[in-house]
């Protein structure tokens, strides 16, 4: 299917002790459908709720922005409408209240665009991942951030993610932290947290592109 996910700026505003993170997009489906979008989620926040815009339809008859919040659900994400506005989008139209919303004929494809954004924008899994508080184990060395992050694996049998620098992994320094932290410190993994379980990534230096694979193969380079 011919679907374009185009991203767009990424704001951060320092709010009290966290950052309010906020991503802009354009969608064009096959047929040349256009939606502008918006998510965001701030960090240090007591509650893990994000919150997104879906304009359609500028000027045109039936033109409205859709605003809903982005909450964890058994291991996913779940959507709801809300008559609070989130954000202005190039494609929108005035704001729907939740009723209205529901009651919009488009709001299936509106749906249609989210599940696209949310697969396909990687600033939108790097707010799954904070909305799931996804925890990933590091070498002594990444979790200190003395050495760039070359190796990355999403572990078949627990979901583990394991984030791995040049030194070899040595399970006695290993530190628990949150993936979406690491991500704060280096935005390259953006290109990475669609990994599968079971798959990795690894590169040769911090600023060399990603190779996925599909292999048990340890940080080493044995197995």
């Amino acid at each position: 299917m011919n679907v374009k996910v185009i991203e767009g700026r990424l704001t951060e505003t320092q709010v009290g002790m966290g950052l309010e993170r906020r991503a802009f997009g354009e969608f064009v489906g096959p047929r040349g459908e256009l939606a502008s979008y918006a998510f965001g989620w701030t960090t240090g926040a007591e509650h893990h709720v994000a919150r997104l815009t879906v304009g359609i339809g500028a000027g045109n008859p039936g033109g409205a922005s859709f605003h809903a919040i982005v909450f964890d659900n058994d291991d996913s994400y779940a959507c709801s409408l809300v008559d609070e506005a989130f954000e202005r989008v190039p494609e929108g139209g005035p704001d729907l209240t939740a009723s209205e919303a529901r009651a919009h004929e488009d709001l299936p494809f509106i749906w249609w665009v989210v599940d696209h954004v949310m697969e396909r924008d990687r600033r939108a899994r790097w707010m799954k991942h904070w909305l799931l508080g996804t925890t990933s184990i590091q070498t002594g060395e990444v979790f200190a951030r003395t050495e760039p992050i070359l190796y990355v694996s999403h572990d078949a049998d627990d979901g583990l993610w394991q984030l791995i620098g040049a030194s070899d992994a040595d399970p006695a320094t290993g530190k628990l932290s949150h993936l979406h932290h690491a991500v704060e410190h280096d935005l390259t993994l953006l290109d990475v947290l669609d990994l599968e379980p079971g798959e990795s990534a690894y590169r040769t230096g911090p600023d060399e592109p990603w190779t996925n694979e599909r292999s048990s193969r340890s940080p080493s380079g044995e197995g």
